[in-house]
C-alpha cells in the first residue's frame, strides 16, 4: 500500500495533480487512496528523501517549490552522471553486452514521438534515460541516480514545450553511438543533450519559477 500511495502521488505531483506549494495532509490523502494514514506517511517520506517534497513549520509536508537554480544544479549533475552512464554503457555493449531492451525504448520513444502524445513522451524519453544508467553496470551509479529519476522526470513534464523531434532525433544518435560499442562519441553525445537542453529549459521556466 505503501508503494501504492508513493507512485500516486509521485505521478500527481510530476504531472501536477498536487502543484508546486500545495499541501499534503495525511488525512485528505489516506481518504482520496483509499488507505490508512500509514502508507501515506511512509510515501510523503519517500518523496521528500527524492526532493518532491519538504516539510515546513505549521504547514506539514508540501510540494517543494523549484527554483532556477535547483534545475542549474540538476543538469549539473546530469553532466555528470549521465555522461558517465552513457560511456559505461557503450563500454559494456563493445563487450557484448545486449542492446534489446535500449532499442526496444527507443522504438517506442520514435512512436510516440511520431503521435505526438506529450505524456507518453515524457514517459518514454526518461525510460530510456534510465535504461542507459542500467545498461552501465554500475551499481552504485544506478543507486546514485534512484533519488533523482522522479525530480528529471517533473523537468520533462515542466518544459514539455521543448521540440520532442529534436530530441528524439539526439535520442537516436546516442543510442547508435551506444550500441556501436564507441564510448567518446556516446559521452560527447550524452554531454551534447543534456547541455542543449539546459538554456531552453531555463528559458521555458523563467517567469514561472523564483531564480532562487
Amino acid at each position: 500500500m505503501a508503494d501504492r500511495a508513493y507512485l500516486t502521488l509521485r505521478e500527481g505531483i510530476i504531472g501536477g495533480r498536487y502543484p508546486i506549494g500545495s499541501r499534503m495532509r495525511e488525512r485528505e490523502l489516506s481518504a482520496e487512496l483509499q488507505v490508512s494514514r500509514i502508507p501515506v506517511r511512509e510515501a510523503i517520506a519517500q518523496l521528500e528523501s527524492e526532493g518532491l517534497v519538504v516539510t515546513q513549520p505549521r504547514r506539514g509536508a508540501v510540494v517543494r517549490q523549484l527554483t532556477l537554480e535547483d534545475i542549474g544544479e540538476l543538469f549539473d549533475v546530469r553532466l555528470s552522471l549521465e555522461v558517465l552512464a552513457a560511456r559505461l554503457a557503450a563500454d559494456r555493449v563493445r563487450a557484448g553486452a545486449s542492446t534489446d531492451r535500449l532499442r526496444e525504448l527507443m522504438a517506442t520513444a520514435d512512436r510516440v514521438t511520431r503521435a505526438g502524445d506529450e505524456q507518453a513522451i515524457r514517459e518514454a524519453n526518461a525510460a530510456l534515460h534510465l535504461e542507459i544508467v542500467t545498461l552501465s553496470g554500475n551499481r552504485l551509479l544506478g543507486q546514485t541516480m534512484a533519488p533523482l529519476v522522479g525530480r528529471i522526470r517533473w523537468l520533462f513534464a515542466l518544459t514539455s514545450d521543448r521540440d520532442p523531434a529534436v530530441q528524439c532525433r539526439e535520442h537516436r544518435e546516442l543510442c547508435a553511438a551506444i550500441e556501436a560499442g564507441n564510448p567518446d562519441l556516446a559521452e560527447a553525445l550524452a554531454y551534447s543533450h543534456i547541455e542543449l537542453g539546459r538554456v531552453p529549459s531555463l528559458t521555458a521556466l523563467a517567469g514561472r519559477l523564483p531564480e532562487q
